[in-house]
């Protein structure tokens, strides 16, 4: 939408985006039909009509045509690329921070198999371009990862670097020559679509369109001004063009997408299947509070122009709008990718500070409830298998908190440690464990 509001406000008409599937290809089989088009059905105070966008001219499946994203990422009509594959999506491994090199696929990607992970096809996509002739080239990733800009050029390297002498060589020197990775935040939310939104456009639209996308009617990207060649005017669309993104990027982990962890843990935990419904039980809404108030506002710089009480209001305005119907179990899946990011570091840093982080440790603690009673088989995180074994076979408060406080690969050894978090983690959790709902409505309310 962005990019085609860049091209309405200035009347070019010279962009075009060819969107990538990874894991599935639904996405591709839906568009391709359609020629690119969608309608973004915007639901919620304050939305627009619906809108049709043509900004998308091909869609291809990464799994099925390997060879054909590498050729698309080498062409040197192909200025820019963006990446929005989740936080598990990266390959990363979470013991050393950078790239995976023992994951099957990436194994096989540096072994010269067309390429399957987004990194690996990013990599030979740039080292076609240095035998072709193309020019500069910049990467911009829209995930929720602090620094994710630097993040991608550093696991993008580390492929490089895992080739051999005669390949790593020169695709190092075009890539700090000719590629740049500036960091972004998006702020977006957009559910998976359902059968019942896909049958509400039809009847407003009057054509069935199966690539149909949900929305809120609020928008937000803001984008570190380092770009390598061309690019879209996105300035002209509302996007921001930032020296401070890390801030924005910080602000939306903290305050947002945690405070989207904590109510979809508890949640699960209460049978809750939507965030609209979760924040509607009025002493979720208030945990959800005190979290930003007491927890991660002091703990954090806000970006010039952002007014943190007015945004948490607007946060929380957000998740109750019953339209887009979040799932808790979508929120909260992947939970191992996501409580480091967006509830750890609050906690260490008012465990620095010489507070306790009640609130933040009350997500954490419903985190790992729902770890702990959820089966195998149903548990939706890559750390799944991991995660089951180091369970034992007590799922009870004294027994699970300690067990998963020693994976090394989500909590550091000052984390394991601390006495205080460890406390407050046991307290929550035998309280979700034993009471249930009323529990925690006495224990949120009560303060």
């Amino acid at each position: 939408m962005f990019t085609e509001n860049a091209m309405l406000a200035n009347g070019s008409s010279n962009w075009g985006i060819v969107g990538v599937t990874q894991r599935s290809d639904t996405v591709a089989r839906q568009l391709a039909p359609q020629d690119g088009l969608f309608t973004v059905a915007e639901r919620g105070t304050g939305a627009g009509p619906l809108r049709v966008v043509s900004s998308i001219v091909e869609a291809i499946s990464g799994k099925d045509h390997p060879e054909a994203v590498v050729d698309r990422i080498a062409a040197s009509t192909t200025h820019v690329v963006t990446l929005t594959i989740t936080e598990k999506g990266y390959r990363i491994d979470p013991h050393t921070g950078s790239l995976n090199i023992e994951d099957p696929q990436v194994r096989s990607d540096l072994a010269g198999h067309p390429p399957q992970t987004a990194i690996g096809q990013i990599a030979r996509g740039i080292q076609q371009r240095t035998r072709g002739g193309a020019g500069p080239l910049t990467i911009v990733s829209c995930d929720n990862l602090p620094g994710n800009g630097e993040l991608t050029e550093k696991l993008v390297r580390a492929f490089a670097v895992a080739l051999p002498e005669d390949e790593a060589g020169p695709l190092l020197a075009w890539l700090d020559a000719n590629v740049t990775f500036p960091s972004t935040m998006v702020d977006r939310m957009v559910p998976a679509t359902t059968g019942d939104d896909l049958d509400a456009v039809e009847c407003e639209l009057g054509l069935r369109d199966e690539a149909a996308v949900v929305a809120e009617p609020f928008m937000q990207w803001v984008i570190e001004d380092n770009f390598a060649g061309d690019r879209p005017a996105w300035e002209e669309a509302g996007a921001l063009f930032s020296t401070d993104v890390a801030a924005w990027e910080a602000a939306k982990l903290r305050l947002l997408n945690a405070s989207h962890s904590l109510l979809a843990y508890l949640g699960l935990a209460i049978g809750k299947d939507t965030i609209s419904d979760t924040v509607g039980e009025d002493s979720f809404r208030t945990a959800c509070r005190l979290m930003l108030a007491e927890d991660a506002l002091p703990t954090i710089s806000l970006p010039a122009g952002l007014d943190g009480e007015t945004y948490c209001d607007q946060i929380l305005e957000r998740f109750a709008n019953p339209a887009l119907g979040h799932t808790t179990a979508k929120v909260g899946s992947d939970g191992s990718q996501k409580i480091g990011l967006r509830l750890l570091t609050t906690v260490r840093a008012n465990l620095d500070a010489g507070r306790e982080p009640r609130w933040a440790a009350l997500a954490v603690a419903a985190w790992m409830h729902h770890v702990a009673t959820t089966p195998r088989q149903e548990l939706n995180d890559p750390l799944a298998a991991e995660l089951q074994a180091s369970l034992p076979n007590d799922r009870s408060a004294a027994a699970v908190v300690p067990a998963l406080l020693s994976m090394r690969s989500i909590f550091d050894d000052g984390l394991a440690a601390n006495t205080t978090f460890a406390g407050l983690l046991t307290h929550w959790y035998r309280i979700i464990e034993t009471h249930g709902l009323d529990g925690l409505r006495n224990e949120i309310n009560n303060g």
